[in-house]
């Protein structure tokens, strides 16, 4: 009988840890869908600007309302997930990312595809703290943690780096809508097996859910990435198109933490702001996210327009930063353990900078063997110092908490993002308008030089209205300016990323790893013993397995199953 007992335990146990990973290949899955919607739609803009002529802010907001919506909703959504259940708010998110592609494909007017787009932006805000918090749940011990996190911050990178591959592999087969499409049946797959596998789970406050704490931080991050957002797009600090709602979002965000504070059951829990480790880590995540989209954007208009290289061919050289992405997150769980947050952290940041660095030597020619080895350290530096940030960040954060804290996460590399595209993008054109100023020196009439100072794109497009040698000059400075400012801007962003490496020193030096949750295993010891208990001894009291004073109770395990 005892060895029946002892089989079906190890046979549980099996099967417990078989079900975790396939956990983690539903929301890796997940997670794919919605970075590769962060970007497949880039290279399709020329072609559905030509297809449905939307206006100058029509086109804007197309692009841009994804990104809004989602990381607006990202703290409503994460939190709510914490109170009604983050395997519920997953699957209606999964629903809402369908239909939203389907309209998004079909449309046939710029109205449609932003109010699909917007819809896509609710659907990747249910998702993507669902997916880190369910994540946080399953695996409750911090060793196969970080390597489940190694492997979604891994596949996070893929999305986001084969979007443009996708994409201009898509658009130049078929047609824009088709960048939609392609999550459709993903999303067909994704929600029956989420249904039949993902475990429900939730927080441990019953108290009643702030919906108008909700709604502030939601309106606030909205204000506050638009305005950035406006800032990255040439607007002026004191312009009041980026300065009102940047202001607006700012005194929203104050009143939410304000209204935090004094709640009996907040929905984030300020006081985790005030942990080092969890503080510095989204610190971390803003500075590598600002470095990756500011770099990356910066990267892709050299590409293009020095070199002349096409959408394809642009998103298949930096595929090198992708590989080494993967490679990161694929031993990013042997680094935590070997080296700590402290030094995986810093010296991620130290390899990123130097990376940096080696790109400054880019010119007017194309040189692939540096670009490949100088996108392969930054793929990898990046990856390194946002595994460790995630990990550190979840890690700190109580459990019951874990839908706030990846929402803070997610909304932090949301605002990182629009950060790096504004303060490198304004660096740039600081950089770059000065060297078009000696023009009107020699010939080239002066709104010509104007229109020219705003971006080297416009500046071919002008050189090609001129035409001659006058267009030619205009091109040929033009190039030059780009690559000085080009130049500028990696120093700039160097200096940040060592900031970043300064910034970790306030991680913890060690992983810090209790023991295994040995309870499984001792039903099994026990039941063992009672078979060898001597005759002599069977009526005498067989002492109770030592159970550690710390337990994982099996609801915060997110899957009703016991840690391991």
């Amino acid at each position: 009988m005892s060895g029946t007992t002892t089989a079906g335990v190890r046979l549980r146990k099996a099967a417990d840890d078989a079900n975790r990973w396939v956990v983690l290949v539903v929301l890796c899955l997940s997670l794919l869908v919605v970075a590769l919607d962060a970007t497949v739609l880039h290279v399709a803009v020329p072609s559905l600007t030509e297809d449905l002529r939307p206006s100058g802010t029509a086109l804007l907001w197309i692009v841009d309302a994804y990104p809004l919506v989602c990381a607006s909703l990202l703290i409503l959504f994460g939190t709510l997930g914490d109170r009604i259940g983050r395997r519920r708010v997953l699957l209606i998110g999964y629903a809402l990312f369908g239909v939203a592609s389907v309209l998004a494909a079909t449309a046939d007017s710029s109205g449609v595809l932003i109010a699909a787009r917007a819809l896509l932006g609710v659907g990747g805000a249910m998702i993507m703290p669902a997916t880190l918090s369910i994540l946080r749940q399953v695996f409750p011990d911090r060793r196969e943690r970080a390597l489940a996190i190694g492997v979604w911050t891994a596949v996070a990178a893929v999305g986001a780096a084969t979007g443009p591959v996708v994409g201009g592999f898509l658009v130049e087969h078929f047609w824009w809508g088709s960048v939609f499409l392609i999550n459709i049946p993903l999303m067909a797959v994704i929600l029956p097996l989420g249904r039949w596998l993902l475990p429900e789970s939730r927080g441990g406050d019953d108290g009643p859910w702030d919906v108008l704490g909700a709604l502030m931080a939601a309106a606030g991050v909205l204000g506050v990435v638009l305005g950035v957002k406006r800032l990255g797009g040439g607007a002026g600090l004191l312009d009041p198109v980026a300065l009102g709602p940047l202001a607006l979002g700012l005194a929203l965000l104050i009143l939410f933490v304000r209204r935090q504070k004094r709640r009996r059951h907040p929905l984030i829990d300020v006081a985790m702001f005030a942990r080092p480790a969890f503080s510095t880590a989204v610190g971390c995540i803003v500075l590598a996210m600002l470095a990756l989209v500011g770099l990356q954007l910066i990267a892709v208009q050299y590409l293009q327009l020095v070199l002349g290289l096409t959408p394809l061919e642009t998103g298949l050289r930096l595929l090198p930063l992708t590989f080494a992405a993967m490679a990161a997150g694929a031993t990013g769980s042997y680094t935590l353990r070997r080296f700590g947050p402290r030094r995986m952290v810093g010296w991620g940041f130290v390899l990123t900078a130097s990376s940096v660095l080696v790109l400054t030597a880019m010119g007017q020619h194309d040189r692939p063997a540096l670009l490949t080895t100088a996108f392969v350290l930054l793929g990898f530096g990046l990856q390194t110092t946002l595994f460790g940030a995630y990990e550190s960040m979840l890690s700190d954060a109580p459990p019951e908490r874990a839908g706030g804290a990846a929402a803070i996460g997610e909304t932090s590399y949301q605002l990182g993002a629009g950060l790096g595209i504004a303060l490198l993008g304004s660096v740039m054109n600081a950089a770059y308008a000065p060297g078009l100023a000696s023009l009107g020196d020699k010939g080239v009439p002066a709104r010509a030089g104007a229109e020219a100072s705003h971006s080297l794109g416009e500046a071919y497009q002008v050189a090609a209205q001129l035409g001659g040698p006058m267009g030619d000059l205009l091109r040929s400075t033009a190039r030059h300016a780009f690559i000085d400012g080009l130049h500028i801007t990696l120093f700039v962003s160097a200096g940040l990323l060592l900031l970043g490496a300064l910034a970790a020193l306030r991680l913890p030096k060690v992983m810090d790893c209790p023991p295994k949750e040995p309870c499984r295993r001792n039903e099994a010891e026990a039941a063992e013993a009672a078979d060898t208990v001597r005759p002599a001894a069977r009526n005498r009291p067989v002492p109770r397995p030592m159970v550690p004073a710390r337990r994982e109770p099996a609801e915060a395990a997110g899957s009703g199953r016991a840690a391991h």
